[in-house]
C-alpha cells in the first residue's frame, strides 16, 4: 500500500519474467495502473512503497538468477528514471541485495558479498549513499528505525533477534536453543515510528529518521513486536521494550496450536493485522495496539494469503490472496469495516481446480501429518496419483494457487501435498524431527504417504509418482532411492542429487545456515553421503525427470547434471530439461508453460505406457 492509501504496488506475471505495476485507488488516475520499467532482464520479486510515498523501490533477479539487484523508480508516472542503488566497493565481486523496507525515506538492505558476509544498511535512493549498520556472517537485518535495527542471526531452526544501537548488542529474549524469532517492526523510540502523517493523505513530513540520529546513542527506550516460538511451541506475537535496565517481554496475541505466519502495523501505531496459519490456510484477524483489542477474524475471499501491507492510518490494508479457483490476486480491505474494496481490473487468469480436502497420514512410527489431496474432476476417470513435496525443508504445502495441478487432475491425475515431518507451520517439535539423522523418518513419511493414498482407492498401488522443487526435489530422489519399489516415475526441480556435492557449490551463507538441518560437510560427511540419492543411484529404477534452472546458484544445476549421468550410464530412463535463462524458482511465463507440458507428458506415459509407446 502507499502510505496515503491512494495507490498500492504489485507484482504482475501474465508474460516474461513477473514485473512491477503501480495501481492507483484515488484521485484523477484512478483505476489506471503504470507498468515500472527497470533496464535489466529478471523477475521482479519485491516491489515497497517508501514511507512518505514518493519512491519505488524494487528487488529483481537478472535472468531469474538466485542473485538479486535493487532498484528504484519515483511514484511519479511520468518520471520513468530507474536507478540501481546497491552498489559494491572496489574489489568486491558481487553479491546478492536483499531489499527489506524503508527506514523514513532511506532503503533498509542487506547486501551480501560472495564469502557470505552480510552488510545491513540504509540506502539513500536518490544518491546511492550507504549508511552501514552491522556486518556479519549469517546476519540479517529484519527492520531498521531511527538508528536502531532488528538482526536476525543464527542458523535455520535456531534463530533470534538482536537489537543494535550503536555498537551496542541486546538479545530481546532468553536463551531458548531450537526456537526461532526471525522477524519484528520496531515501534517507536520516544518519536513516530515512520514518517508519519495525520489524516490519510497529509503528506506533511513530521519526522526524519534517517538524517537525524546518532549512531553511537543507547539513550532512551525501543520497543517492538516480534514474531517468536521462543517460550513455546507455536509462533505468537509478543511486544519487546529494551531501555538501559533490561529487555521486557509480553504475549500480545497466541492462538493455541497455530502459527502466525505474518504481521504488519500502520505507521501510526494504531492497527496490526496478523495472518495465522491453520493446517496451511490462512486466518485474518485485526488487533488495536492501544489496549491490544483482537478482533474476531475477516473472513478471507481466498484459502491463503500473504504479503501484507497496511497504510499509514491503518485504513486500508492490502495482501495476496489465493486458492486452487483463484490465481494470486491483490484484495484490499479496510479493517475497521471489514469491507473487501473492489478494484476496477482484469482478474488474475490461469487454469484453475476445486478446493482440496484435508488429509492425515499415520506414519510408522505412529507420529501423525497431514496434506491435501486434489481429485479430478468429476467425470474424469483416476488413472494415477502425483506426490508433491515442498521445499526448504521448512516449507508447507498449502492450498493455493499451483498453476501445474489443473493440467495433471484434467488428465486423471490426483495430486497430494503431504506435510512431511520437518515440515514448518506445525510447531517446534515437528519442523526439528527431520534435522540430520531424523531425515531417514522424514524419508519413510513419503513412503507412508503412498501407502496412504492406496490404501484409501485415490491411486493404484503402481500409479504413483513423486514430484518436487527444491528441497522437494532431493526428497523425490532420496525416495526413489530409498523405496524404489512404490514409484511409477519421478519428477525433480531444482533438486540436490549429492549434499556433500551440494555443500561446496551453492552459495555460502545458504550452506551455512544448513548445517543444524543437513549436517555439517566436515564432521557429517558420512551421514551426508549415505542421505545422498545419486550415492545410492544404482536402486533408482523408476523413470526420472530432472528439471533445473541453468542460473541457480542456489541449487546449482550440476546437481540435476550429476544425477543424469549417472542414471544414464547405468541405461536407466532418464531426461534432463534445462531452461537457460531461468533460475531456481522457474519464474518466466513460457518456461512454466514447457514444464507443465512436460510433467504432464512424463506422467501420462508411465501411468499409460501402452497409449504412449
Amino acid at each position: 500500500m502507499s502510505p496515503d492509501a491512494t495507490a498500492f504496488a504489485h507484482l504482475v506475471d501474465d508474460g516474461g519474467y513477473p514485473r512491477a505495476v503501480q495501481r492507483f485507488l484515488r484521485g484523477w488516475r484512478a483505476s489506471s495502473s503504470r507498468d515500472v520499467e527497470l533496464p535489466v532482464e529478471g523477475p521482479v520479486t519485491r516491489v515497497l512503497h517508501s514511507a512518505d510515498g514518493h519512491w519505488l523501490a524494487c528487488q529483481v533477479a537478472p535472468e531469474g538468477g538466485t542473485r538479486s539487484q535493487i532498484w528504484v523508480v519515483t511514484t511519479d508516472p511520468d518520471d520513468r528514471a530507474a536507478r540501481r542503488i546497491d552498489w559494491w566497493p572496489v574489489g568486491v565481486q558481487e553479491g546478492t541485495a536483499e531489499l527489506i523496507s524503508w527506514d523514513g525515506t532511506k532503503v533498509a538492505a542487506i547486501l551480501t558479498d560472495e564469502n557470505g558476509v552480510g552488510s545491513s544498511c540504509l540506502i539513500d535512493p536518490a544518491t546511492g549513499d550507504q549508511i552501514v549498520l552491522d556486518r556479519r556472517s549469517a546476519g540479517r537485518l529484519v527492520d531498521a528505525w531511527a538508528g536502531a535495527a532488528l538482526v536476525r542471526v543464527g542458523p535455520r531452526g535456531y534463530r533470534d533477534l538482536i537489537l543494535l544501537r550503536g555498537r551496542t548488542e541486546t538479545a530481546l529474549l532468553p536463551y531458548d536453543p531450537g526456537s526461532t524469532t526471525d522477524f519484528g517492526i520496531i515501534l517507536d523510540d520516544h518519536g513516530p515510528r515512520r514518517l508519519r502523517t495525520g489524516m490519510e493523505g497529509d503528506t506533511t513530513e513530521l519526522y526524519q529518521p534517517a538524517t537525524n540520529f546518532d549512531v553511537n546513542s543507547t539513550a532512551g527506550y525501543v520497543r517492538a513486536l516480534i514474531r517468536s516460538e521462543n517460550g513455546t511451541e507455536h509462533a505468537r506475537l509478543l511486544e519487546v521494550t529494551a531501555t538501559a535496565d533490561g529487555v521486557s517481554y509480553q504475549v500480545v496475541a497466541e492462538r493455541p496450536g497455530c502459527e502466525l505466519d505474518e504481521f504488519t502495523v500502520s505507521d501510526d501505531l494504531s492497527t496490526v493485522a496478523m495472518l495465522w496459519n491453520i493446517h496451511g490456510a490462512s486466518e485474518l484477524q485485526v488487533l488495536e495496539l492501544a489496549d491490544f483489542t483482537l478482533h474476531e477474524p475477516i473472513p478471507l475471499p481466498g484459502m491463503v494469503a500473504s504479503e501484507l501491507s497496511i497504510s499509514a492510518g491503518g485504513s486500508m490494508l492490502a495482501m495476496t490472496v489465493e486458492g486452487p479457483s483463484t490465481p494470486p490476486t491483490v484484495e484490499l480491505v479496510d479493517p475497521r469495516t471489514r469491507e473487501w474494496e473492489p478494484v476496477d481490473r482484469e482478474p488474475s487468469l490461469g487454469p484453475v481446480s476445486a478446493d482440496p480436502t484435508l488429509e492425515t497420514v499415520t506414519a510408522r512410527d505412529g507420529m501423525k501429518f497431514t496434506g491435501w489431496l486434489f481429485r479430478p474432476p468429476e467425470g474424469i476417470e483416476s488413472i494415477g496419483a502425483m506426490l508433491f513435496l515442498h521445499g526448504g525443508p521448512e516449507g508447507q504445502g498449502r492450498p493455493g494457487y499451483n498453476e501445474f495441478f489443473p493440467a495433471l487432475l484434467k488428465t486423471g491425475i490426483s495430486v497430494f501435498l503431504p506435510n512431511v515431518r520437518g515440515s514448518g507451520g506445525f510447531g517446534r517439535s515437528f519442523m526439528h524431527a527431520d534435522d540430520k539423522e531424523r531425515r531417514y523418518a522424514a524419508i519413510d513419511d513419503v513412503a507412508d504417504a503412498v501407502e496412504f493414498l492406496a490404501v484409501n482407492g485415490v491411486a493404484p498401488a503402481d500409479r504413483i509418482a513423486c514430484c518436487g522443487w527444491s528441497y522437494g526435489g532431493y526428497l523425490t530422489q532420496a525416495a526413489l532411492t530409498f523405496h524404489p519399489h512404490l514409484f511409477a516415475a519421478g519428477i525433480s526441480i531444482c533438486g540436490m542429487s549429492d549434499l556433500n556435492t551440494w555443500y561446496h557449490t551453492t552459495e555460502p551463507w545458504i550452506a551455512a545456515a544448513a548445517y543444524p538441518k543437513y549436517g555439517h560437510p566436515v564432521s557429517d560427511r558420512q551421514l551426508l553421503e549415505d542421505l545422498s540419492p545419486l550415492q545410492r543411484v544404482d536402486a533408482l529404477t523408476a523413470p526420472l525427470l530432472l528439471v533445473h534452472g541453468a542460473n541457480d546458484t542456489n541449487v546449482p544445476p550440476t546437481e540435476s547434471q550429476q544425477m543424469f549421468d549417472a542414471l544414464r550410464a547405468r541405461g536407466r530412463f532418464a531426461e534432463l530439461l534445462m531452461f537457460d535463462d531461468d533460475g531456481h524458482e522457474i519464474d518466466k511465463r513460457e518456461n512454466r508453460a514447457v514444464l507443465v507440458k512436460a510433467m504432464c507428458e512424463w506422467l501420462l506415459a508411465a501411468f499409460t505406457p501402452s497409449a504412449n509407446s
